[in-house]
C-alpha cells in the first residue's frame, strides 16, 4: 500500500524534517483502530482504568511520529491508540523532546513512553519495555556526497548529525573513541530530528545518523536533496516504555497482551502497511516484556 497522500512538501531551512503524514487520507484507516478485548482489559491495573494516561512522544520522527498541523500522526500513534481501544483505556499524547521522555516517566509526569525507543539494557534500568517493532540504523547524506558507508568505522573523519538521547548518538560517540586522531569523528547533537536534518542540508554535518526506516523516509521526501548510504546496521527491537513500579509493570503486561491481540486480528499488520514499514514487523514470539522489576 502506498504511503498516505498528500505528503507535505520537503521544506528547506528550519522546517526541514517536518515530513508528516495526513492522518485522514489513509485508505482503510477505519480498519486500524482496534477492538475492545475484555480479557486484555482485565490486566490493566485499577489505578489506570478510569483516568487518562499521559503518553510522551517526540513527534519529529516520521513516519513513526510527527505533527500534521496540531495533530500527531504516525504508525506509533495509530498503534498506541489501537492498544488503548483494545484495553478500554484513554490516552493523551504529549509532544516531548526525546531526551526528556524517560526522565518524565521516572518523575511520574508520563505513564507511557511511545517514541521509537530502541530497547537497550541501559534504558531497562529506568523503565519497562514492551517490544513491538524492529529497526536498524541508517545513514543519509546530500545527494552530491562522495561519502561511502560500510559500517560504523566509515564514520571516522566525518561530522555526524544525531538527535540527542538516541541510540545513534551513543553508537557514534562509541565509534569516535575508536577513530585514529588523524580521522576524528565529530558528533553533533540536536534536540530534534528536524534540526539534525537541517544540519546535513546546510553542510554543518556530512551525514545524518538515524533509525533506518526514518532515514529512508527522510530521503524519500527530500525531492532529491538527500540519498541513503550503505545498508541498515544494528537491527534491534523498539519498546513501549512504562514506569518501573508495580502498576507500571501491570500496565506493561496489559500492553503486551493487547499487542499480541492486534497481531492476531490483523490490525498491527494493517497499521504498519499504511506507513510503509511492514519490513519492521516484529514476530509474535519476540513481542516480549523486558526490564521488569522483580
Amino acid at each position: 500500500m502506498p504511503r498516505v497522500s498528500p505528503l507535505r512538501q520537503f521544506l528547506v531551512g528550519a522546517a526541514v524534517g517536518s515530513l508528516v503524514l495526513a492522518a485522514t487520507a489513509v485508505a482503510g484507516a477505519s480498519s486500524t483502530k482496534g477492538v475492545y478485548n475484555a480479557a486484555d482489559a482485565k490486566l490493566v491495573p485499577a489505578t489506570y482504568r478510569h483516568t487518562t494516561l499521559q503518553v510522551a512522544t517526540d513527534a519529529t520522527y516520521p513516519p513513526d511520529e510527527s505533527m500534521n498541523g496540531t495533530t500527531m500522526v504516525g504508525f506509533d500513534i495509530n498503534l498506541i491508540n489501537a492498544i488503548a481501544t483494545t484495553l478500554g483505556i484513554k490516552v493523551k499524547e504529549n509532544n516531548v523532546t526525546f531526551d526528556n521522555i524517560i526522565a518524565g516517566i521516572k518523575s511520574g509526569r508520563y505513564v507511557i513512553g511511545n517514541s521509537s525507543f530502541t530497547d537497550e539494557k541501559s534504558r531497562e534500568k529506568s523503565v519497562n519495555f514492551v517490544d513491538y517493532f524492529q529497526a536498524g540504523e541508517g545513514i543519509y547524506a546530500l545527494s552530491t556526497s562522495k561519502v561511502s558507508f560500510k559500517g560504523l568505522p566509515s564514520l571516522c573523519g566525518l561530522t555526524v548529525a544525531v538527535e540527542t538521547g538516541t541510540t545513534e548518538q551513543s553508537d557514534a560517540n562509541r565509534q569516535a573513541g575508536k577513530c585514529a586522531p588523524s580521522k576524528k569523528l565529530t558528533v553533533r547533537t540536536f534536540a530534534t530530528q528536524n534540526e539534525a536534518n537541517t544540519a546535513v542540508l546546510s553542510g554543518q554535518a556530512q551525514v545524518g545518523f538515524v533509525d533506518s526506516q526514518v532515514a529512508g523516509y527522510i530521503v524519500s521526501l527530500s525531492q532529491g536533496k538527500f540519498k541513503l548510504l550503505g545498508k541498515a546496521i544494528e537491527v534491534a527491537p523498539y519498546g513501549i516504555a512504562t514506569p518501573k513500579t508495580p502498576a507500571g509493570l501491570g500496565l506493561a503486561h496489559a500492553i503486551d497482551a493487547a499487542l499480541k491481540t492486534l497481531v492476531q486480528n490483523g490490525t498491527y499488520g494493517k497499521i504498519l502497511s499504511q506507513y510503509g514499514v511492514s519490513a519492521g514487523a516484529l514476530p509474535l514470539s519476540k513481542m516480549v516484556l523486558n526490564g521488569a522489576i522483580s
